[in-house]
C-alpha cells in the first residue's frame, strides 16, 4: 500500500483543534520541521506537543511562531528551556510559560522515553525508581499548580518506585531519512532519537522523509521503523537551518 501523499496539508489533513502531537528530536536532530511548520500554516489550537529532549530548544523559530500564533496550550518534555535565565528572559516559549500561558510539564528523559514505549506496547503503566528520593517523587512537575497531583509510589524488593502513565498521543510526527512508499522508516544516527517510540506510541502517525524509495529497497535487517506504525508519509527536501541552542 503506497502511503505516499502529494502535500503537507494533505498529511495534515485530520489535525484538528485539541489534539495532541508527538514531537521527536534531540535539539536539532530528527526535528519534524516541515510537518511543524504545516500545523502552523494550519493554524490549529489547543494543541498538546509531547517532546522527547527539547526539540522546541532546536527549533527556535518553529517554537516562537506557534507561541505567537497562540497555538499551544501544553507541552511535555525533559529539555525544554535555554540554559541559562537571561537567554530565556528573551525567548517566547519560556516567557508565555512564565506568564502562565502556555503548560509546561517535566519528566526524566528515560522515564519519558519509556511512557511512549509503554504507549506503544499496550501497557497503560508502569513502575520506575528514577526520581525517588527528589521533588520527582512528590508530585507531577508542571507550571499549573493546580495540575500538580501527588505520586503513587509503592516498594518492591525494598526499593520505593514511583507509577507512571504511559503517553499515547493523538499523532506523532516523525522525520526519516528514508522510507519506502510502504512506510518502512530508516533514521540517520541520532536522529532516531525518541522517532521510534513515538511512531509506536501515536494513535495515527504522519512521517516526513527526505527520501523515499520502491519496497524492497531498503535492508530489512535496517528498518528502525516497520510500516505497521505508519500511516501516511509526505516527500520533503533536506531541512536547512541555523544550528543553535
Amino acid at each position: 500500500m503506497n502511503k505516499v501523499l502529494p502535500s503537507v496539508q494533505e498529511a495534515l489533513a485530520d489535525v484538528k483543534d485539541g489534539a495532541s502531537i508527538a514531537i521527536p528530536g534531540f535539539f536539532t536532530c530528527g526535528v519534524p520541521r516541515a510537518l511543524l511548520w504545516g500545523i502552523i500554516e494550519k493554524g490549529v489550537k489547543d494543541l498538546t506537543l509531547c517532546c522527547g529532549c527539547g526539540p522546541l530548544v532546536g527549533a527556535k523559530d518553529i517554537a516562537a511562531a506557534l507561541v505567537e500564533g497562540k497555538q499551544v496550550k501544553k507541552v511535555i518534555d525533559s529539555y525544554s528551556l535555554n540554559r541559562s535565565a537571561t537567554r530565556g528572559m528573551q525567548d517566547p516559549l519560556e516567557i508565555a510559560v512564565r506568564n502562565g500561558e502556555v503548560e509546561l510539564e517535566i519528566y526524566p528523559m528515560g522515564t519519558l522515553a519509556e511512557k511512549y514505549r509503554s504507549g506503544g506496547a499496550g501497557i497503560p503503566a508502569f513502575y520506575t525508581h528514577t526520581g525517588v528520593g527528589s521533588v520527582v517523587e512528590k508530585e507531577t512537575l508542571t507550571s499549573v499548580a493546580a495540575n500538580r497531583q501527588p505520586r503513587e509510589v509503592r516498594e518492591f524488593d525494598g526499593k520505593r518506585y514511583i507509577l507512571e502513565r504511559a503517553l499515547r498521543p493523538d499523532f506523532a510526527f516523525i522525520h526519516a531519512h528514508t522510507a519506502d512508499t510502504e512506510g518502512n522508516l530508516r533514521y540517520a544516527m541520532t536522529a532516531r532519537n525518541f522517532n521510534h517510540v513515538m511512531a509506536m506510541a501515536a494513535k495515527v502517525t504522519i512521517v516526513e522523509a527526505e527520501n523515499i524509495v520502491e519496497p524492497g529497497e531498503l535492508d530489512p535487517e535496517r528498518i528502525d521503523t516497520p510500516q505497521i506504525y505508519v500511516n501516511r508519509m509526505v516527500k520533503v527536501e533536506r531541512p536547512k537551518f541555523d544550528i543553535g541552542i
